[in-house]
């Protein structure tokens, strides 16, 4: 596994909290110490937090499961979608819509909805009967859904985690992966509640270097449950095969084995 080192964390400027009198008081076992009213977030705890995360969500991975990415901070959508994709992972990066995993069935009916439009609207004969206007309605509908949507819009059953930028923000997506048992890794800032999420990784989840320092990580612990998992299968596969193989070679022998005998019986018989 790629290691993040100490000195990349300083370099991103993970070690930045917030403004001391904007702390949360859970946060107190991961700062290092105050300066110029500033906490600052100790390092060391940081890059533990990091292979604990790793490690935990590379186990995921392996077993065929999705992480969800939920980030909806300006500085963090990009490189968030951008890793996602990459890893054919699911996203939210818009708007976080309450009850997206609470209320699942509700969400996967807007996404067939949104396929059915997608399906309409490349259909040159449903478009040439219907009005310009309509086809404009439809196109906006498409494109708003799209926007809020299209994240998810391969996601067929729940996640089995989810990777958050800033808890605060995403407290209700939070809340309700808690409430259905999800595990939660996520960024902690030192204004945020370490204790809401499974596995907190503390660090400053303001700057775009940080988000994407720690962010690159974790998509480096997928990718690599992947290729495990990619691995397990190939190796399931051979032993298979090899298995297949043998039981052909044993019903061979036995064939050769009872030839024999029936050629002695023949010779007895003259």
């Amino acid at each position: 596994m790629a290691q993040v080192e100490y000195k990349d964390l300083l370099d991103a400027g993970v070690h930045f909290g917030h403004l001391t009198r904007k702390w949360d008081p859970h946060m107190a076992p991961y700062i290092f110490m105050e300066k110029n009213g500033i906490h600052i977030i100790d390092l060391n705890k940081t890059l533990s937090c990091i292979d604990q995360a790793e490690a935990a969500i590379k186990q995921i991975v392996r077993s065929g499961r999705k992480i969800m990415f939920v980030a909806t901070k300006k500085q963090a959508q990009e490189i968030v979608t951008e890793e996602a994709k990459r890893l054919k992972m699911p996203y939210v990066t818009e708007r976080w819509l309450g009850g997206m995993l609470t209320n699942f069935g509700t969400i996967r009916k807007s996404l067939k909805k949104l396929q059915s439009l997608e399906k309409m609207l490349k259909d040159e004969t449903t478009i040439n009967n219907i009005a310009k206007r309509e086809r404009l309605m439809l196109s906006r509908e498409k494109e708003k859904l799209e926007k809020v949507l299209g994240g998810v819009a391969d996601l067929t059953r729940l996640p089995a985690a989810l990777f958050v930028i800033d808890v605060k923000r995403e407290h209700i997506a939070v809340s309700e992966a808690k409430r259905l048992g999800i595990p939660v890794f996520a960024i902690c800032d030192t204004n945020s509640n370490p204790d809401l999420v499974d596995f907190p990784i503390p660090g400053n989840d303001d700057a775009y270097k940080s988000i994407s320092l720690i962010t690159l990580a974790i998509g480096k612990a997928i990718e690599e449950g992947l290729m495990e998992r990619k691995q397990d299968k190939d190796d399931q596969r051979m032993a298979d095969e090899e298995e297949a193989k043998r039981q052909v070679d044993q019903g061979g022998e036995e064939d050769t084995v009872e030839a024999p005998s029936a050629v002695v019986e023949d010779s007895d018989e003259e």
